[in-house]
């Protein structure tokens, strides 16, 4: 067993409790210790990453008790990846929130580090009862920092994210105990195994629980028709809220990629490809939709929060197809997709801030004081998000591109991300115009001034599109084993031959 599997999860736990104590001590002791704790957890998670990058799995396993009995946590390489992914962005975007953010509200560290608690528990959980805890815990904590400051702007799409999510909730309950009722386990590893014995009379129930897991994790990723939530609830939360629920949506990809790879994947028997061929259309749909609300976007926050929904089309068409190489691809545009759009959200807030009463809308307003470095910005993001060359969303593409095999599939991959990039670079453009170059005669009161802190983690976000494609070589080796691993379900299934502490020691 490897205890450090339990680190990014009782590091933000810890750091979580001492805020609430601490929830009347000055602001800058409990800032400082919340950033001292997320960048405890960076560590730790650059650190997991390079543990997992052997190809083994390791697990931790609570109480010394064997899987299928015990909870497990379990460390590959997917799980190391959104785990560092989650961490740098959780880093950054703790940063932003120093700027006043963290002084709306006396919870705020505590949340955040809930969340993040949340986060990691869902990606390294072996387990799919506790994945739905996983959720739970991150949507509890969301769900105040989406409504943290308060107000009806907040209030009203805050409840809309709460009711669908109590909902998806519910799906959750039920298709995990459908699950059990047949298969008697719950270990992801066991119920790889169980779901191929299954009998012909209980193959509809355990159809129909797949399907119903399907259903819920696709409210999670916020794919069509269950994503028009999200602009709303996102456009309205505080920008370094927004930024960290750029990994949110993530969390439902990740489970669907995770559960329709071990569980009812090509090795799944009876099971095998559950809801794949559902997935791939919705996907491009979703994509489709993401693109159509970009267009017709009326302030840049809702336009980065249509992203979301874009890059959530993207990496399903590709995850859906089923093939290693796609697999990789896709894992590729997600390292960039999630800071990119973090960024852009970030980059939102700095231009709404210098705007005056016109805010984030795409109307013309006076000239900002810093429209210089928040072009370039902006320039840098959009062009990143729309995948245009040279930076790594132009390479991400290419990737999931040239994964698509010939065929019916490719046709319409190609088709969508190709006409889907255009009308995105469409609407950037529009947006870019307006807010930078037609400007009107006046001025803003108080135009907010860029401080070091929200400059430098705004600019370290976009500025991950030039290192992805610094560090491509490296990115894609990682992501080629990780595919691998994920389509080879009988190595994650070892994990249930891992020997106790004291089976060690006898041997």
């Amino acid at each position: 067993m490897n205890h450090w599997l339990t680190a990014p999860i009782l590091l933000p736990l810890l750091g979580g409790i001492l805020q609430i104590f601490m929830s009347f001590a000055p602001l800058g002791l409990r800032r400082t210790l919340a950033l001292a704790t997320t960048t405890l957890i960076l560590v730790v998670a650059i650190g997991l990453v390079m543990l997992a990058d052997d190809g083994s799995y390791r697990i931790y396993a609570f109480g010394n008790w064997a899987p299928p009995f015990g909870i497990v946590l379990v460390l590959d390489r997917l799980s190391a990846l959104m785990v560092f992914i989650t961490a740098l962005l959780a880093f950054f975007c703790h940063i932003y929130s120093t700027r006043g953010t963290d002084a709306m509200g006396r919870h705020f560290h505590a949340l955040f580090l809930f969340q993040l608690m949340g986060l990691n528990i869902a990606f390294l959980t072996g387990d799919l009862f506790n994945l739905f805890v996983a959720f739970e815990v991150l949507l509890i904590a969301s769900y105040g920092l989406l409504m943290h400051g308060g107000g009806s702007v907040r209030s009203v799409p805050g409840l809309h994210y709460v009711v669908l999510n109590l909902i998806g909730s519910s799906l959750f309950l039920i298709g995990v105990g459908m699950l059990y009722s047949v298969t008697g386990t719950l270990n992801m590893a066991d119920l790889a195994l169980a779901v191929r014995e299954v009998t012909p009379e209980d193959l509809p129930l355990v159809k129909a629980a797949g399907m119903i897991l399907l259903v819920m994790f696709g409210l999670k990723a916020a794919i069509l028709p269950l994503c028009f939530w999200l602009p709303q609830a996102y456009a309205a939360a505080t920008a370094p809220v927004a930024a960290l629920f750029a990994v949110m949506t993530k969390v439902g990809v990740y489970a669907i990629l995770r559960v329709y790879t071990l569980i009812f994947g090509s090795e799944g028997g009876p099971v095998a490809d559950l809801g794949m061929d559902w997935l791939f259309p919705l996907s491009l749909l979703t994509l489709a939709m993401g693109v159509i609300g970009a267009v017709g976007a009326d302030g840049l926050r809702k336009l980065v929060a249509w992203q979301v929904i874009i890059s959530v089309g993207t990496l399903l068409a590709a995850f859906s197809l089923s093939t290693a190489p796609a697999t990789s691809a896709a894992l590729f545009y997600l390292i960039h997709t999630t800071w990119i759009t973090a960024g852009l959200f970030l980059v939102a807030d700095l231009i709404a801030r210098q705007r005056g009463t016109a805010e984030d809308r795409i109307v013309t307003a006076p000239r900002m004081r810093s429209r210089t470095l928040l072009s370039i910005l902006f320039l840098l993001g959009t062009t990143a998000a729309a995948g245009l060359p040279p930076l790594s969303g132009f390479f991400a593409k290419v990737l999931i591109l040239e994964s698509v095999e010939t065929g019916t599939a490719m046709a319409w991959v190609w088709g969508v991300i190709i006409v889907g990039s255009f009308l995105t670079v469409v609407a950037y453009s529009r947006a870019g115009s307006i807010v930078f170059w037609r400007n009107v005669e006046g001025h803003v009161k108080d135009p907010g001034r860029l401080t070091l802190p929200v400059t430098v983690s705004t600019a370290a976000l976009i500025g991950m599109s030039v290192a992805i494609v610094a560090l491509a070589g490296p990115i894609s080796e990682y992501t080629d084993k990780t595919a691998q691993q994920l389509h080879t379900p009988s190595m994650y299934i070892e994990i249930l031959q891992t020997p106790m502490v004291g089976e060690e020691v006898s041997q």
